[in-house]
């Protein structure tokens, strides 16, 4: 009894209230169509058992406790999570006031505005039915880490965000400053880390990690004086010792050349690859990030011509068994569309290029999942897995425009959007409910 008392006093004293843990919540989901991405298949009448954040039981026979809330979603295809592999939360060029020119949208807004926006973009990521995105720099100064830690700490909705921090690259990284600017201003920085030796890029990779980064991305060759792959193969020694991987921005052949050679683990753009690259980034298990623009985005126009050459290099990649994800770049406005509605219309390339459903449906799960190496706690609907899936009313396998009208969003057992419309109120809260000490 005198513990007891000592303990209260003492947590009086802290300002600390002691309380009943709460029991966890059980919900059950009643799947009329459940897809399985990985065998192209749908499965009918399942239950899907969820308690807390995880998922406890999957099968046509699971016991609902009394007690537990349930979902009918048995008019609906219920699918995992859909993935995005390469955006830019923090980023958003426009028509006005920038002609969409990144660079000046870098010059005029903060990394605190843009982290706000960050967060608008990754609930519109989350509405469209995207539960884990790979947030690629271009981000300010750690706006993606502020991003992915309030997410995590339970203060707002949002994907899974597996983020690279500063894009690391030759000097003046993507930009092309005048001499004033990077020695008065220093421009580049922070939208850009300079290394060019290799203490510098061990530094950079190392600063990246200690403020938060969760994958290192470098630039090839966005200038003559590229990384060789000695130099790459330095970034990915660096960034293994901390369990990272390396994402490289490639333009030309060469680089891609000197990235393959290294063993990196994805690539971004298709602009440097073709037919034999693509049968070593095969060879190798290189993954392609290959952000394949489609026709008709207004405000960011692709010519007839370049976007069959886009066409034409998904389509190679896929015949020559590269393994793929879906990955859009789509970090620019366009009227009347959400972020996560400008990135789904990206199936248009897909669908031009001649990829069966299933295996795009594939691109977007289980290969995401594993690109962001979360195939193991995250993304199938599996026991013990986190409970991250989705609902639409058609069958995904028939028409995977289906995607574009999703109806039902789960994250950590929460949900999102339930019947077409955000009910996000259960993710908002004032403090760090999931554990302050998230870096």
């Amino acid at each position: 009894m005198r513990r007891f008392l000592c303990l209260f006093a003492v947590s009086a004293l802290l300002g600390i209230t002691l309380r009943a843990q709460a029991p966890t919540m059980v919900t059950a989901i009643r799947a009329g169509r459940l897809l399985d991405p990985e065998a192209g298949r749908i499965l009918t009448n399942q239950i899907i058992l969820i308690e807390g954040t995880r998922i406890r039981d999957v099968g046509p026979n699971v016991a609902i406790p009394a007690g537990a809330q349930v979902i009918d979603l048995s008019r609906m295809t219920v699918l995992p999570g859909l993935v995005e592999a390469h955006n830019h939360l923090a980023l958003t060029y426009k028509p006005e006031p920038e002609s969409n020119i990144y660079y000046y949208t870098y010059v005029q807004e903060s990394t605190a505005l843009r982290a706000i926006q960050a967060a608008s973009n990754g609930m519109q990521m989350l509405n469209a039915g995207f539960t884990i995105v790979r947030d690629m720099g271009n981000n300010a100064l750690y706006a993606d880490s502020a991003l992915r830690q309030a997410i995590e700490q339970g203060w707002i909705p949002g994907p899974t965000i597996i983020n690279s921090g500063i894009i690391i690259g030759g000097m003046g990284g993507q930009f092309f400053p005048t001499p004033e600017m990077v020695k008065e201003h220093n421009i580049v920085y922070p939208e850009y880390l300079d290394a060019d030796t290799p203490d510098e890029i061990v530094k950079a990779v190392r600063q990246n990690v200690l403020f938060g980064a969760k994958v290192i991305k470098i630039c090839v060759d966005c200038k003559p004086y590229g990384y060789t792959a000695d130099d790459i193969r330095l970034f990915i020694k660096e960034a293994a010792k901390v369990g990272m991987k390396v994402e490289g921005h490639v333009q030309t052949e060469a680089g891609a050349r000197n990235a393959i050679d290294a063993g990196i683990w994805s690539i971004a753009h298709s602009t440097g690859l073709n037919d034999e690259m693509h049968k070593l980034m095969a060879q190798k298990g290189i993954w392609r990030a290959g952000t394949d623009t489609p026709m008709g985005l207004d405000g960011h126009p692709v010519s007839p011509q370049a976007y069959q050459r886009i066409v034409e290099s998904l389509k190679n990649a896929y015949d020559n068994k590269v393994p793929l994800t879906f990955s859009t770049d789509a970090d620019y406005y366009v009227a009347g569309k959400t972020r996560g509605e400008v990135v789904i219309d990206f199936l248009r390339t897909w669908k031009d290029a001649g990829i069966p459903n299933a295996d795009i449906l594939r691109a977007m799960t289980i290969n995401g999942y594993k690109v962001s190496e979360t195939e193991k706690t995250r993304g199938p609907i599996k026991a013990g897995f986190f409970a991250d899936f989705i609902a639409v009313p058609g069958n995904p396998l028939d028409d995977v425009d289906a995607l574009r009208n999703v109806q039902f969003v789960m994250k950590d057992g929460q949900v999102f959007k339930k019947d077409g419309v955000m009910t996000p109120a259960s993710f908002f809260h004032g403090g760090p409910v999931n554990g302050w000490r998230i870096r």
